[in-house]
């Protein structure tokens, strides 16, 4: 078997449909098999997907849902020689994974193969923000496939599993950590893969639902599980956000100073409103909107608590070891 398409999905039944079908059609070009791997969805995902020549496995505990979970177990079942990872509010593109599989074909030493992505809801300070990260993603070798891509079976098996259940985001970046510390390669091709079908939120709502799901836990659960790894500093290194929380953490330094000042004499109160008003000005000039720089200060704070929070949190268990989950159909 050529291809296993994974949907990984969590009460996705506005967006499910759309993606099965999307995946169907592209899977008969290339020849293979589509799996839906559900985290105990409480609406009607299941329902709808059962309608469809697919297979179905479910998590059994809802403690073990991560953003990551979805593909492991899916990745625990598939038969293909190679693996897509499709997310539920994604629509997939045939004509991707046809010149995807051609070049995992061609190029054994390639791990991986991503296209880009088109949002195609951009209502909110996050999603306008990544749409400016995807017009400049880059093209050739990477160092990870963010947004998914066609992975190659017998390399995720030398690196031990697919998704850390350790971690509430970043898996694919760690992902690509560990095959590359073994050698392999990631390539990412100028070909749309997918349609992205996302959040409606509000900004701030959107922002509440990342610290409230732990996905703002993610870099800090990342350094956490790279610590004594040989790629921690290629981690360190790779990753925005720790350079980002330095700053944000010298700045919480500034305003505690800035305030013991003002208790001592009153100009380290007008040096603690001058700091604290800083990176609101320096957000709204880069993002030309005051709601959004708001958004860039609060989000970059909240982040960085995440940063701390995440590295110090307990670990689910050995990422070796599959979470478990049931056949459906």
């Amino acid at each position: 078997m050529k291809v296993s398409v994974i949907i990984k999905a969590l009460n996705e039944e506005r967006n499910i449909i759309r993606a099965i079908e999307s995946a169907l059609i592209a899977i008969d070009k290339v020849g293979g098999e589509v799996i839906l791997a559900d985290s105990l969805s409480t609406d009607h995902t299941v329902e709808l997907a059962s309608r469809y020549p697919l297979r179905i496995v479910q998590l059994v505990n809802p403690q073990d849902r991560c953003c990551g979970v979805g593909a492991e177990i899916g990745y625990r079942v598939a038969h293909g020689e190679y693996i897509y990872i499709l997310d539920a509010d994604m629509e997939l593109d045939g004509d991707f994974l046809v010149a995807a599989v051609a070049a995992l074909d061609a190029d054994t030493s390639l791990a991986g193969i991503g296209g880009t992505l088109k949002d195609l809801y951009v209502v909110n300070a996050e999603f306008r923000r990544r749409a400016e990260d995807i017009a400049a993603v880059e093209i050739g070798e990477v160092d990870c496939l963010n947004g998914g891509g066609l992975f190659r079976k017998t390399a995720i098996e030398q690196v031990g599993y697919l998704t850390n259940r350790n971690l509430h985001s970043y898996e694919e970046y760690e992902l690509g950590l560990r095959l590359r510390a073994n050698g392999w390669h990631l390539q990412r091709i100028n070909l749309q893969a997918v349609k992205h079908y996302g959040h409606m939120d509000t900004s701030f709502r959107l922002l509440w639902r990342r610290w409230r799901g732990r996905y703002a836990w993610g870099a800090g659960e990342l350094l956490r599980e790279a610590w004594g790894k040989p790629y921690l500093r290629e981690a360190i290194k790779g990753v925005a956000q720790y350079r980002l929380s330095i700053i944000v953490l010298g700045w919480w330094l500034s305003l505690l100073l800035g305030a013991i000042g003002g208790y001592y004499h009153p100009s380290g109160w007008w040096i603690f409103f001058v700091l604290l008003l800083v990176p609101l000005i320096f957000g709204v000039i880069r993002r030309k909107s005051l709601m959004d720089g708001l958004y860039m200060v609060v989000s970059q704070n909240l982040h960085t608590a995440g940063v701390i929070t995440g590295f110090f949190s307990a670990r689910r268990g050995d990422p070796d070891q599959s979470p478990e989950f049931r056949t459906i159909k």
